[in-house]
């Protein structure tokens, strides 16, 4: 068990965790971060473009540098996971899964999202070389190819459209006969000349010497059930790590994304939430607004602490 007790405890270690960190370290809060995945998800995208200073960097760099700026203002990193919370007085008790005890006067969870996976034969071989599931991260890198998105729901037809205006070709994969979500992202796909969609079918296998270069289908279309592809999105949506927050009562929408207030507080003082795990920000999973959780979530432990 450790003695010192932590201002705060921030579980998770993706973007919205390492910028509620260096919040709380300018706040002089002292602060430990826990998580196994240092930069969280976003440690796992090819290129990130859209991250302001940043032109063009790897998620696994950018990730590194949350890290580094994270640890130089003196957080503690725990690369551990947290399986209990315990609330004793006006002290949290967190159990980790090699047994230990660590404490804390506040807590901010940021363990953020998982993106489903088609869960077929190579898929993680082909990530970052055909594969990608963040089509506002990676469709830059897609200029005049041919790629295909699966998935029908918003997520899919939004990233549909983005890749349009840099792809030569988008083919939609659709399980269903009809796409679903907004009518306008529908009727926008629908009248874009460059998508074309694909009902009733699956993205069965991949293929590629080194890098994706053909997906196989559960049924054939245009006459071969092989379709020749550069890049293929995975839209098919995300979902929460809501163990821990179910585990220790924390209110969550039908989705398991936690209800937050716009201070990023939970329904049991003493605990905030930030990043993709949330319903603020829109719903727009983002580096960005992972990491302007965080800060606000930071900045409302401080004032609570200091009340």
């Amino acid at each position: 068990m450790s003695e010192k007790i932590f201002d705060v405890a921030i579980i998770g270690s993706g973007p919205a965790g390492y910028s509620a960190s260096i919040y709380a370290s300018r706040y002089n809060l002292t602060n430990v971060i826990f998580g196994k995945l240092p930069g969280g998800t976003i440690s796992e995208a090819h290129k990130v473009c859209n991250y302001p200073g940043f032109e063009e960097i790897t998620g696994l760099d950018l990730s590194q540098k949350f890290f580094n700026h994270a640890k130089s203002f003196g957080a503690k990193m725990e690369m551990k996971s947290v399986t209990d919370i315990k609330k004793e007085g006006d002290i949290f008790n967190l159990e980790i899964d090699s047994g230990d005890i660590f404490k804390s006067k506040a807590v901010i969870l940021a363990t953020g999202t998982k993106r489903k996976k088609l869960a077929i034969p190579g898929e993680d071989g082909y990530l970052g070389k055909g594969v990608s599931y963040c089509a506002t991260c990676d469709s830059n890198f897609f200029k005049e190819k041919i790629v295909g998105v699966v998935g029908g729901s918003n997520a899919a037809t939004t990233a549909a459209l983005l890749l349009s205006e840099v792809a030569n070709k988008v083919y939609i994969i659709y399980r269903r006969d009809a796409l679903r979500g907004d009518q306008k992202w529908v009727d926008a796909v629908l009248k874009e000349e460059k998508i074309e969609v694909v009902y009733n079918t699956l993205v069965v296998g991949l293929e590629g010497d080194g890098k994706l270069e053909r997906v196989k289908l559960s049924k054939e279309f245009n006459g071969s059930d092989i379709l020749d592809l550069d890049g293929l999105f995975i839209e098919i949506g995300s979902e929460p790590n809501a163990d821990l927050p179910q585990r220790i009562g924390i209110e969550m929408d039908d989705s398991g994304y936690v209800k937050v207030g716009e201070d990023q507080s939970t329904n049991i003082e003493g605990i905030w939430a930030a990043g993709d795990m949330t319903t603020n920000s829109n719903g727009f999973q983002q580096v960005i607004t992972a990491t302007s959780e965080g800060a606000i979530a930071a900045n409302s432990v401080y004032k609570y602490l200091k009340a």
